[in-house]
């Protein structure tokens, strides 16, 4: 690299805005009433995991809740001391450093919780551990029928303290009376397994939980996707703040003439005189190329624009005919306060969380406080 060149602006870039984000957990903390666990499993939902983890590492959270030891490991080194809990299944390579660095995993096996058994008593310790029950997902746990009998068996190995009790909800933002009734059969699960005070956390709730439904049996939740400014439930988006802003910037001006086609495949072609604006950013930041043809819209100058044709890896283009004040440089906004996110994943024919966790590194991320 030649230092004396200026280093030039991002063609594609994430504005975080940090303190919408601390709104929305305080939002998260008012409907739930209950600790908070906050999700930030695949890069924080694209919104970046060591950044968000910092942010919210003085917000007196009980954990931190990520996929996979990955993910532990990027939290711990950006130094951050707040508790981690894996949040799926995890295999047997992988627990020598669970137990070492005293991350908390949920436990669907008894198989699993020999092997951390044995782990813990080599070292001396004991792993707290969460037990994670399927009440309906169908992705992991064990199943509620005999766990009175499997916790028995559990409660047996020495090296585990079997601190909680989790399940997970699958239609809590689709079927209100499965997830009433899912709710509930865990209240009464717990219940039977000794009551509340059996487990120091029993949690179940994720963010559409949180939003649309009361839950007394427990006393932790689960804020994902609301955290990042997006209800599960539309009826509740009011009282989220948009979090993350994707722009770029117009990269070309040019005037196509009737019958140009524009992009692959010549999925559109001109039925006039058109000012066509190309724009620096593609698919391969993450940007959903099924937009295409779909009705997806831009951002530029206060005013909205139609893409045209298909969106390419590293560029797309839009119609801004007839509107002069648009120049090379412009900033676009792709999605963000006055396109939500929401609607450009309708456009995709997708869900929002596949939007923002598809944003890819080359994106450079922006931490503002707003």
């Amino acid at each position: 690299m030649n230092d004396d060149f200026p280093v030039s602006p991002p063609r594609a870039w994430a504005e975080i805005d940090l303190t919408a984000l601390r709104s929305n957990l305080a939002v998260a903390r008012q409907a739930s009433g209950v600790a908070l666990m906050a999700v930030v499993k695949a890069g924080a939902y694209g919104h970046g995991l060591e950044e968000i983890a910092r942010a919210l590492a003085t917000e007196d959270l009980a954990f931190f809740g990520v996929a996979n030891v990955r993910e532990a490991r990027q939290i711990r080194h950006a130094g951050v001391a707040t508790r981690i809990y894996l949040l799926g299944p995890t295999w047997s390579a992988e627990r020598e450093e669970i137990v070492a660095r005293d991350w908390t995993p949920c436990i669907s096996t008894l198989e699993e919780a020999r092997e951390f058994d044995a782990l813990a008593a080599a070292r001396g310790v004991r792993l707290k551990v969460h037990l994670a029950v399927d009440t309906g997902m169908g992705r992991g746990g064990f199943l509620m029928d005999g766990l009175a009998e499997i916790l028995a068996a559990l409660e047996r190995f020495a090296g585990l303290e079997i601190e909680g009790i989790g399940s997970h909800l699958p239609s809590a933002d689709e079927d209100e009376e499965f997830t009433r009734h899912q709710m509930a059969g865990f209240a009464a699960l717990i219940d039977e397994l000794g009551g509340p005070a059996r487990f120091r956390w029993r949690h179940l709730s994720n963010s559409a939980g949180i939003l649309g439904y009361a839950n007394g049996s427990c006393n932790l939740a689960r804020p994902g996707l609301m955290l990042y400014g997006i209800s599960p439930l539309p009826g509740f988006q009011q009282q989220l703040r948009n979090v993350m802003t994707l722009k770029s910037r117009v990269t070309l001006l040019r005037n196509l003439p009737a019958g140009h086609g524009v992009s692959y495949g010549r999925a559109f072609v001109t039925n006039r005189p058109t000012r066509v604006a190309t724009v620096g950013i593609g698919y391969g930041d993450g940007y959903p190329r099924q937009v295409s043809g779909h009705g997806g819209e831009v951002w530029i100058e206060g005013r909205r624009f139609p893409i045209l044709g298909r969106v390419t890896m590293d560029q797309l283009m839009v119609d801004v005919t007839g509107c002069t004040e648009i120049c090379e440089g412009a900033e676009v906004e792709l999605f963000g306060a006055n396109l939500p996110v929401s609607e450009v994943a309708g456009h995709a024919q997708t869900i929002v969380w596949e939007i923002l966790t598809g944003i890819t590194p080359r994106v450079m991320r922006c931490y503002l406080e707003l």
